[in-house]
């Protein structure tokens, strides 16, 4: 199957998305999602879209040993990158998935996560109709999606800055994982998947980073734009540049000091 260019996380990604954007846009998420699920008894875990497995270590590290997790990417760069994170013996498998049509048998998994990942699913109807397949009866889905443009700053100022170097088409990158945030349809998609007991809780953390220009080299590098740029023509160290200098005249140069906003949902199988 053929994808869109802006979920391809390959290459060079993985190592710029972990280092730059991990401990400032998505660790404090992580540690949100798995303080949800510490204190279970779960014999396995599935997570959807584990990236470079900011979210999988910290499972890790929370449920018992004999907790089975399975993590699961569409881009194996990703999860490759995040493999040197464990030990061997840890008790996590590995496997390339696609969450619109999840590679296990109907009731697989006690517990299911997804961390910023059901915004890039093109079929987010069937995404939410698979979690609730593999789960079995008691299971948890659990998944996080960013709010607005307006919430998270720095996502707006990312996207427009990047746009304005492109006389037409600029990259629509920034526009997924900000664009699916509508309680009211991600309600509905849930419980027409046949989830109960379907809860959300928005929340606001701090946002900070080393310097603007580390942020920046994340927010271009750390994802499928930076790519495109150099596709079409443009230095991705010039947008970089760019972007930094908006966020520095905003949140400081180093560090840099602000906010984001983010919807947790969790929803019941029985």
């Amino acid at each position: 199957m053929e994808h869109d260019r802006n979920v391809l996380f390959q290459g060079a990604v993985p190592e710029n998305y972990d280092r730059y954007l991990g401990p400032v846009i998505f660790e404090p998420w992580a540690e949100d999602l798995v303080l949800r699920l510490a204190g279970k008894k779960y014999e396995r875990v599935l997570e959807i879209a584990c990236g470079t497995g900011i979210v999988t270590r910290r499972l890790r590290d929370a449920l018992p040993a004999t907790t089975e997790i399975v993590a699961t990417d569409l881009n194996p760069d990703m999860f490759e990158f995040a493999k040197p994170k464990f030990r061997k013996g840890e008790n996590v498998m590995w496997q390339q998935g696609d969450a619109s049509s999840l590679p296990f048998p109907n009731c697989s998994f006690d517990a299911a996560v997804c961390q910023f990942g059901v915004m890039f699913v093109p079929d987010k109807a069937a995404a939410m109709r698979e979690s609730y397949r593999v789960l079995c009866s008691g299971g948890v889905f659990l998944f996080n999606v960013w709010d607005s443009f307006e919430a998270n700053p720095f996502g707006q100022i990312a996207h427009t800055t990047i746009a304005s170097f492109f006389d037409h088409d600029p990259p629509g990158f920034y526009k997924i994982p900000f664009g699916f945030h509508d309680s009211t349809v991600i309600r509905k998609l849930l419980q027409d998947a046949g989830f109960e007991k379907i809860e959300s809780f928005s929340e606001t953390k701090p946002c900070r980073s080393a310097s603007a220009r580390e942020f920046a080299t994340g927010l271009v590098r750390g994802n499928p734009v930076g790519g495109e740029a150099t596709e079409r023509g443009v230095d991705p160290e010039e947008l970089i540049d760019a972007v930094a200098k908006r966020i520095a005249e905003r949140f400081g140069a180093a560090p840099v000091e602000s906010t984001m906003r983010a919807i947790v949902w969790q929803a019941m199988k029985f």
